[in-house]
């Protein structure tokens, strides 16, 4: 199985042995604490999970500094985006050389990590602008990861952290959410080797589902890791649970068994593009997955990226050998109406826009809430009476 990001072995940071984690919850109680960002919970989540390896916790200000110039640390290490724990102010921890990390996301707010303060430093203005920029591509403020990113203050705490639980994610996702480590223990079981991964905030249309199978059968792969979001998102993106059951239903129905994992991670979504599409490369090989599909706007929302500069990223920016992980370049997929099936539409260039089944996001998402079932050429019927029963319980609210 393929190597983890820069280790031979996967090292998470989540406390294994229970009685570690009792003495660790007892000396919490003890200890300055702070309620993180959702961001930086996220953050100790995915670091928990082994998703983040290498890393041993929050980067410092010369370390983010570094990542968002020339996606590097300070040693050298290849990292894409800065992984930190910032807040409005920080005066209740000065001096403390440990402290408790609450969760902002679970009610009473309990003990998530524990973290070995490092240092205690402050981004600038000039600091948070030019990052913003080098993450995000954009500064505007409407950016949805422009606006959370800014948003939690500009108190950079570094330091290693021993993470505690999973936050509210086990708890509220028992089928799907799983750590890197138990990924990769089910790959083995299955005796998988090499696996496609098919990075998702959506539930899977006719198009997402063809493409999996393009994917698999072009690098012949053994299996498909269906790997979705389970963390905060902008307004009017579809809830977890009903993506979750949407993807269910499609792989169950449609899918050969034991060709398809269905698993979720808890992070909240950055909105970053290129930036973010490398992100998520380093966190499947962390899972074992050999192959990422990186599709049109992967990672993106409106129009701040173009719709394959997610690709060009890893062709121009990722230095050669920074990951193990490749990459399987997609293009957009339709239903073709003379071929009468799903295509890339690269594959077809004797095709014009009229050839293809063609229905914008807003498009399908007036039809659902309409309670009118897309095409079948466009969406499965079980996975869309979900997505109506969704729409129709929003608007009875």
């Amino acid at each position: 199985m393929i190597k983890p990001h820069g280790t031979d072995t996967l090292n998470p940071l989540y406390v294994q042995n229970e009685n570690q984690r009792n003495e660790l919850l007892k000396e919490a109680e003890s200890l300055p604490s702070l309620v993180v960002s959702s961001a930086a919970a996220a953050n100790a989540v995915m670091l928990g999970s082994g998703y983040f390896n290498p890393l041993k916790g929050y980067m410092n200000r010369a370390d983010s500094l570094r990542v968002a110039e020339n996606m590097r640390t300070t040693d050298g290490l290849f990292w894409p985006v800065p992984i930190v724990n910032v807040v409005n102010n920080a005066d209740g921890i000065k001096g403390a050389k440990r402290i408790a990390l609450r969760d902002p996301n679970v009610d009473g707010n309990p003990v998530l990590a524990i973290q070995t303060v490092e240092t205690i430093e402050e981004f600038t203005n000039d600091d948070m602008k030019w990052m913003t920029e080098k993450i995000f591509r954009t500064t505007d403020p409407n950016h949805p990861g422009v606006a959370a990113f800014n948003s939690v203050g500009n108190v950079v705490i570094s330091g290693p952290i021993q993470v505690l639980n999973f936050s509210y994610f086990g708890k509220e996702f028992p089928e799907t959410f799983r750590t890197a480590c138990q990924i990769r223990e089910e790959m083995k079981k299955l005796g998988w080797e090499k696996v496609v991964a098919f990075q998702t905030r959506n539930p899977m249309h006719l198009a997402h589902e063809e493409l999996c199978r393009m994917a698999h059968k072009a690098v012949n792969a053994d299996g498909i890791l269906i790997h979705m979001l389970l963390g905060r998102l902008k307004k009017g993106d579809i809830p977890a649970d009903v993506r979750d059951a949407c993807i269910r239903k499609m792989v169950e129905l449609y899918f050969p068994p034991n060709t398809v994992l269905v698993t979720g991670y808890g992070f909240d979504m950055l909105y970053a593009g290129p930036r973010e599409a490398v992100l998520h490369a380093v966190f499947r090989q962390n899972a074992g997955c050999t192959h990422l599909i990186v599709g049109r706007d992967h990672a993106g929302v409106g129009d701040y990226y173009g719709p394959f500069d997610a690709q060009a990223i890893f062709r121009e920016e990722v230095p050669p050998g920074a990951l193990q992980i490749n990459i399987f370049e997609a293009d957009h997929t339709a239903w073709s109406r003379k071929l009468g099936r799903v295509v890339m539409m690269r594959d077809v260039p004797d095709h014009t826009k009229e050839d293809f089944i063609l229905l914008s996001g807003t498009k399908v998402r007036e039809m659902l809430s309409r309670g009118e079932a897309p095409p079948p050429e466009f969406s499965r019927p079980e996975v869309a009476q979900i997505l109506m029963q969704y729409y129709r319980s929003t608007q009875e609210q």
